[in-house]
């Protein structure tokens, strides 16, 4: 069994020292999705590490691609490729690109990245499934700035017609996007609301709460005849003090003070494990 508590921190270490040797990246979207990742690869997900295309997998799909640091870390750190291949993020001719490629790493189930498309892929990976009587499930990790494209709402209107209890969407609410808050940027969504209007079995976590999130997913994965959503309400940089007090922390330079103090922070990261 896993130490969720252990897996989270060191994913969240590894994740950040990935986007200090790359000299900067998406840090806050990346941050905001640590413990979710923990609860999911380090209790439910079904994976085999040596064989990452078995038939009888579950499938994640992270459809918010730009947190790729974080996704990197956790299938390096399950044992999907060596940890050493992290320092090769962003590189020329890498196996680890900004956003996941199916076709270059290991373990990422589906390519993702232009946003709106990877939960589109994700139920119809859970139609095949249900298709093919199996009793797989599919995980999909959707920003709530995502939210803003069309096609989320398509997907999730397919999902709840399919009947695809075998989908549960996990929903990083985090109160920001690019360009700044949500609510300024388009409107604040209720996504609670929203999403037991559609249909879904809806539960709302704290996206920090290792435990409520193990809950919230074994009672997805008993729930029957709907699809699953679960509302983890993040912050921002999640785990990153002054990160997450950052007005603009989507995309961060990695240099100079910046650097100085996440080195500093992650010293004491280190100093728990």
């Amino acid at each position: 069994m896993i130490d969720l508590e252990r897996f989270r921190d060191q994913i969240r270490l590894q994740t950040c020292y990935t986007l200090i040797n790359a000299k900067g990246g998406h840090i806050g979207g990346s941050m905001s999705i640590v413990e979710a990742l923990a609860v999911v690869y380090g209790k439910h997900m079904k994976f085999d590490v040596t064989n990452p295309k078995w038939e009888d997998r579950d499938w994640f799909v992270l459809s918010k691609g730009h947190s790729g640091p974080a996704y990197y870390a956790t299938l390096a750190l399950v044992g999907f490729f060596k940890k050493e291949l992290l320092n090769t993020l962003n590189h020329d001719n890498t196996l680890l690109p900004s956003h996941p490629d199916s076709l270059k790493t290991p373990g990422v189930d589906c390519t993702t990245g232009s946003l709106g498309q990877g939960i589109s892929q994700a139920v119809g990976v859970a139609k095949a499934i249900k298709h093919s009587k199996k009793d797989n499930f599919v995980y999909c990790l959707i920003g709530d700035g995502e939210s803003n494209e069309g096609q989320v709402w398509e997907a999730v209107q397919f999902a709840v017609g399919q009947k695809l209890d075998n989908f549960i969407l996990l929903i990083d609410d985090n109160k920001k996007q690019l360009d700044g808050l949500t609510k300024d940027v388009n409107v604040e969504l209720n996504f609670e609301k929203i999403m037991e209007a559609f249909g879904f079995f809806t539960q709302v976590v704290k996206g920090d709460d290792l435990n409520a999130i193990d809950v919230a997913i074994q009672n997805s994965k008993n729930n029957k005849g709907t699809p699953s959503a679960i509302v983890l309400q993040t912050v921002k940089g999640q785990g990153i003090k002054f990160v997450e007090k950052m007005a603009n922390n989507h995309h961060i330079a990695l240099v100079g003070d910046i650097k100085e103090q996440l080195m500093n922070e992650l010293k004491e990261l280190e100093d728990k494990l």
